[in-house]
């Protein structure tokens, strides 16, 4: 009888619990979709209009790769800001400027100058590891890593994207640190399985000599000294703050999100599960045995519907397994009706 009287109590003083809640099911399916996937995957959602919020693995620290360039974008324009640095400024490429990855630089000639703006646009819609890495070299990577702790306390230390690679195949040997970064590029050219040969001979070491099986093992040890990580809990509070206009004026916040929006890649990610009256503004990282997908989703009728959402996945088998679970996991956050205000 006394659970009869609580539980009747309960439907007159709080009738919301009789309705549907979208994060009411979000927990369970993203458990569902984590025990299915060859590896793991933790997410982060946040509604902004109501604070409703869905996380699972979020607490834990997560590998971040190129999503880092938004906390990147947001110490830059802070700098930009406070009247340190001039967006206008032009910055001369040099050699050794280059980084491997994605972004048009990599096929500019030395010599050549570029606006921080442009820099900054190279960075946000392209991934652009060189425009990145001359950004953060502008600025200073103590100030980069000063500004995001003061923040999102949860940031470990971030490094410029060719430090990764010193660091990660530093793993392998010490003579990694003897290589340039012309050489990265060309280890890049190589698929992984192919790497670790390759890289044997750059240095001019037998293989037995290398300190891991692997370049996956070499990264997975990387991975757990920590840098370039935060919790996705932590990364979804830096997010939130961009878009409530709490870490960058007006001008500077619509113009990182005009970028996100344009952004070139991931678009078989979280972006192929949202609907299509969804605005979103994000950024991808991807990096060996490693995912993430963060970004704003904005209503198009509703400028005030806003949902934060930060999602990753690690230690799997393929690049389009990860993929394809980044987009149930938004078709599971559509299906439970977490956008159904826009």
């Amino acid at each position: 009888m006394k659970f009869a009287v609580f539980f009747l109590t309960g439907l007159l003083v709080f009738p919301a619990v009789a309705q549907k809640n979208w994060t009411a099911s979000c927990l369970t399916n993203m458990s569902q979709l984590d025990d299915s996937f060859p590896g793991d995957v933790g997410i982060f959602v946040k509604s902004l209009s109501d604070g409703e919020i869905c996380e699972f693995q979020a607490d834990k620290r997560w590998y971040l790769a190129s999503t880092i360039k938004i906390p990147v974008a947001i110490a830059l324009l802070r700098e930009v800001e406070k009247g340190q640095i001039d967006l206008q400024k032009k910055l001369t490429l040099k050699r050794s400027d280059y980084v491997d990855g994605s972004g048009d630089l990599l096929w500019q000639d030395p010599g050549k100058s570029f606006t921080v703006q442009h820099l900054l646009k190279n960075m946000l819609e392209q991934s652009d590891s060189t425009a990145t890495d001359m950004l953060i070299g502008l600025m200073g990577v103590g100030t980069l890593n000063k500004t995001i702790h003061e923040l999102a306390r949860d940031f470990a230390p971030l490094t410029t994207i060719l430090q990764v690679r010193y660091d990660a195949y530093g793993e392998l040997h010490p003579k990694a640190k003897t290589l340039t970064n012309m050489d990265f590029i060309e280890l890049k050219k190589f698929p992984v399985a192919k790497r670790y040969e390759a890289f044997a001979k750059l240095i001019q070491v037998p293989v037995s000599e290398l300190k891991t099986a692997s370049i996956e093992e070499a990264f997975e040890k990387y991975y757990a000294r920590g840098l370039n990580s935060t919790t996705l809990r932590s990364f979804g509070s830096l997010l939130e703050k961009l878009a409530r206009g709490q870490v960058l004026n007006k001008a500077h916040t619509a113009l990182v999100l005009k970028y996100m929006q344009e952004m070139k890649t991931g678009e078989n990610r979280l972006k192929a599960g949202l609907p299509k009256d969804v605005v979103f503004a994000q950024k991808t990282g991807t990096q060996v045995a490693r995912m993430c997908n963060v970004g704003i989703a904005a209503s198009k009728k509703k400028a005030q519907q806003k949902t934060v959402i930060v999602a990753c996945a690690e230690k799997y088998l393929d690049q389009a397994g990860a993929e394809k679970v980044l987009k149930k996991m938004a078709d599971a956050l559509t299906e439970e009706g977490a956008f159904k205000n826009f």
